[in-house]
């Protein structure tokens, strides 16, 4: 069979066969596939494992999908391609911090930061520079559970790291990509449904708007007589100030008519 020179030379099968018994033991036939593809269409060498196979919480799908997500080190090499990489500096840490997290006592640094260096074309080397939050980043260890994952919390340092990493080569090198990395997106939740490759896409479930507040009596009581001069005036009408209330809180049926009686009576003077 014939392959791309990134492609390793054995059939899709076999490829497959290898893939799971060794870089993605455990995953299932469909997600290492998914992975081939990733990598083909990318010209990536899947046995490198540029990629990772993570499992995120769907609410559409109300279970958990395997996506496939880039791993720090692809972004690494994609940079270094470039020809502009310069170096990344040592990870910085904030102070040590404290807490309980679903019954589990873990210390974290709060924040890390690190900087990417790209050298120009006209030769001066630019420093971009990530800062992420331990809280904002760590991964849990289940969906119903605030506690970190066994990795997060044994590796709280290098674990973000890794993160503050992938930021500042995202900054750095915006070519390589803004796919979030599969550590960053660990434990995560799609708010989205996942969509299947090559299959018919399912139509979107309609929005539904949140509830408005009930429009306060008191705050009627209050506008009503700047109101009643507005109408005489014929600078408004019930309609418009019924309509500009609506697009802000739900009128009741009485507050509705309240509002049209400002309507002047026909015959009197405006």
């Amino acid at each position: 069979m014939k392959q791309a020179e990134h492609m390793p030379a054995m059939s899709e099968d076999a490829l497959v066969e290898v893939l799971s018994g060794s870089l993605y033991p455990g995953a299932a036939r469909n997600s290492v596939v998914m992975v081939l593809a990733y990598c083909k269409a990318a010209q990536l060498d899947p046995m490198l494992k540029p990629v990772h196979i993570v499992p995120i919480w769907s609410k559409a799908a109300g279970k958990m999908v395997d996506t496939v997500m880039p791993g720090v080190g692809l972004y690494r090499i994609q940079a270094a391609r470039t020809g502009q990489y310069a170096g990344i500096s040592e990870p910085e840490y904030g102070p040590p911090v404290s807490l309980k997290l679903g019954n589990v006592d873990v210390t974290f640094p709060e924040w890390c930061r690190v900087t990417v260096k790209r050298q120009m074309s006209n030769g001066l080397v630019a420093e971009y520079t990530a800062n992420e939050r331990w809280l904002e980043n760590y991964a849990t260890a289940s969906r119903d559970s605030a506690a970190p994952n066994a990795m997060w919390k044994k590796r709280s340092y290098a674990q973000l790291a890794k993160c503050a990493e992938a930021q500042a080569l995202r900054k750095a090198f915006p070519e390589v990509g803004s796919v979030p990395t599969a550590d960053e997106m660990e434990g995560k939740v799609f708010e989205e449904g996942p969509r299947e490759v090559a299959s018919q896409r399912q139509p979107e479930q309609p929005i539904e708007a949140e509830p408005l507040e009930t429009y306060p009596d008191a705050k009627l009581q209050e506008n009503l007589p700047k109101w009643r001069a507005a109408v005489e005036a014929g600078r408004s009408s019930p309609e418009h100030l019924i309509a500009t209330v609506s697009s802000k809180y739900t009128l009741t049926q009485e507050q509705t008519d309240t509002i049209n009686q400002l309507k002047p009576i026909e015959g009197e003077a405006a």
